[in-house]
C-alpha cells in the first residue's frame, strides 16, 4: 500500500514525518504504588491523598483524581516509605481483574497510591499530560497481561510500549481539542443529572397530591394495588433457552437493573397484550413495557389495569417511589405488596400528571442520545487526531 506523502510507515502504524514511534520509557517512567497497612489507613485530611483502586470510581475523579477516601501525612509516608508521584502523573491498575477497565486517571495533586496501582511520571519537556491521556484510553493495556494466574502488567512491559509521540505543540493542540469535547459531554451529565433530580422532585409531588396541576379539584381516593392493577402468570412466556443472542426477533426480560437480558428467536410464548408493568416477585423491581417480550423465570409477575378507571403508567411511576422493606426471600407481591394503599385521583388527572412526567422522561432521552452521539464524535476525532490523520498544526509548529 502506497503511502500518503508526508507520513511513514512505523511500529505503531502510519504517523506523521514529523512525529516519532517512542518506547514509553523515553518520555516517561512507570513505578508501582506502596503497601497501605490498615493500621494507616481511615484519616479523611493530610498531606497526600493516598489513593485505591476502587478511588477511581469517586465522584469527582472522572478525570483528574481530587478526592481519596483515606489521607495521609509527610510523617506517616516517610514511615511506610511510600513513593509521593507528582502532580500529573497518569495512573491505573496494575493488578486483577481491574486492569481490564481500562480506567486512566490523571493525579490532581501530589499522590501516594497503593500496590494495586501503578503511575506514568511523564517527562513534561517530551509529553503533555492530558495528550498523553488521551492516547493511553485509547489503548487496551489489558492485552499487554502477563499469562500468570493473577493478572497483572510490569513496568518493563509497560515502558516497551510503542506510543506515537507529535512535538510538543501539536501535542497540546491534539489535548486542548479533546478536552473541549470533554468539556461539552460534562455539560451534558450535568443537565442529564439535573433534570433527573427535577422529574424526582416532581414525581414526589405530583404522584402524591402534594401539587396539582392547573383545573384539577376534589379528593383522591385511597386505593390499594389490588384494586388497581390484576396479575397474569408468566409461565406461558418464560423462554425455553438460556443462551441469549445479542440481537433477535424478541428481547428477553427481567424486571432489575439488568432489564433487557438478551434476545431470543423463539417465536412462541411472546407477550403481546401491552402495555404491562413486569414485576420481581423478590425485589419488587419494576419495570413499564410497551413492546412484545419474553421473560426469563417465573419470578415475574405481569401487571395490568384492572378497569378502564385505571392509567398503567400513572400506578407505575407511583410504585416507584414506594420504599418497600425486604426481609427475606420470598415471594411479595401476593402476600404484601398488592395490599399497599394508594392515593389515586380520578382517570383525567392521572393522565395529565403521567404526560408531564413523560414529557419530562423524553427531554432526558434527548439529552441521552445528544451525549451518546457527541461520544461517538469524540471517539472519531482520537481516531484521526491520535493518529496523525488529521493535523492541527502544519508540520514546522504552525496551527493548521
Amino acid at each position: 500500500m502506497e503511502l500518503k506523502p508526508g507520513y511513514k510507515q512505523t511500529e505503531v502504524g502510519v504517523i506523521p514525518e514529523d512525529w516519532d514511534a517512542l518506547p514509553a520509557r523515553e518520555i516517561g517512567f512507570f513505578k508501582g504504588g506502596s503497601g497501605f497497612p490498615l493500621k494507616a489507613q481511615g484519616e479523611t485530611h493530610g498531606d497526600y491523598p493516598f489513593f485505591k483502586v476502587s478511588d477511581m470510581n469517586n465522584e469527582g475523579n472522572e478525570t483528574f483524581m481530587m478526592v481519596g477516601n483515606h489521607y495521609i501525612s509527610e510523617n506517616t509516608r516517610k514511615q511506610l516509605g511510600a513513593t509521593a508521584f507528582p502532580e500529573n502523573s497518569i495512573v491505573f491498575a496494575k493488578v486483577g481483574a481491574a486492569i481490564f477497565l481500562e480506567r486512566k486517571k490523571i493525579l490532581g495533586q501530589p499522590s501516594c497510591i497503593d500496590n494495586n496501582m501503578t503511575a506514568f511520571v511523564l517527562d513534561n519537556s517530551r509529553a503533555d499530560v492530558r495528550y498523553m491521556h488521551s492516547l493511553l484510553l485509547s489503548k487496551k493495556l489489558g492485552a499487554l497481561v502477563a499469562t500468570t494466574a493473577l493478572p497483572a502488567l510490569n513496568g518493563k512491559q509497560l515502558g516497551e510500549m510503542p506510543l506515537a509521540v507529535p512535538p510538543l505543540p501539536e501535542q497540546r493542540a491534539i489535548a486542548t481539542a479533546l478536552s473541549d469535547v470533554d468539556a461539552l459531554l460534562d455539560g451534558l451529565d450535568r443537565l442529564i443529572a439535573k433534570n433527573r433530580d427535577l422529574k424526582q422532585a416532581a414525581m414526589q409531588q405530583l404522584l402524591t397530591g402534594k401539587t396539582r396541576l392547573p383545573g384539577f379539584e376534589g379528593e383522591w381516593e385511597v386505593k390499594r394495588i389490588s384494586e388497581l392493577l390484576c396479575y397474569e402468570r408468566p409461565d406461558r412466556f418464560i423462554v425455553k433457552s438460556s443462551e441469549y443472542e445479542e440481537t433477535g426477533s424478541t428481547p428477553v426480560l427481567t424486571a432489575n437493573k439488568s432489564f433487557i437480558l438478551g434476545y431470543t428467536y423463539e417465536d412462541f410464548g411472546v407477550y403481546f397484550n401491552l402495555p404491562v408493568i413486569i414485576f420481581d416477585d423478590f425485589t419488587t423491581d419494576s419495570k413499564y413495557v410497551d413492546f412484545p417480550f419474553k421473560v426469563k423465570s417465573s419470578a415475574i409477575k405481569i401487571l395490568k389495569t384492572s378497569n378502564l378507571e385505571v392509567n398503567l403508567k400513572f400506578i407505575f411511576e407511583r410504585m416507584r417511589l414506594i420504599k418497600f422493606p425486604l426481609g427475606e426471600h420470598k415471594r411479595y407481591y401476593i402476600s404484601e405488596y398488592q395490599s399497599i394503599e394508594l392515593l389515586t385521583p380520578k382517570l383525567d388527572e392521572q393522565t395529565a400528571i403521567t404526560q408531564v412526567l413523560s414529557d419530562m422522561d423524553a427531554e432526558i432521552v434527548a439529552l441521552e442520545q445528544r451525549r451518546n452521539k457527541t461520544k461517538d464524535i469524540k471517539q472519531a476525532m482520537m481516531q484521526e487526531l491520535l493518529t496523525g490523520k488529521t493535523r492541527l498544526v502544519t508540520p514546522g509548529g504552525s496551527n493548521a
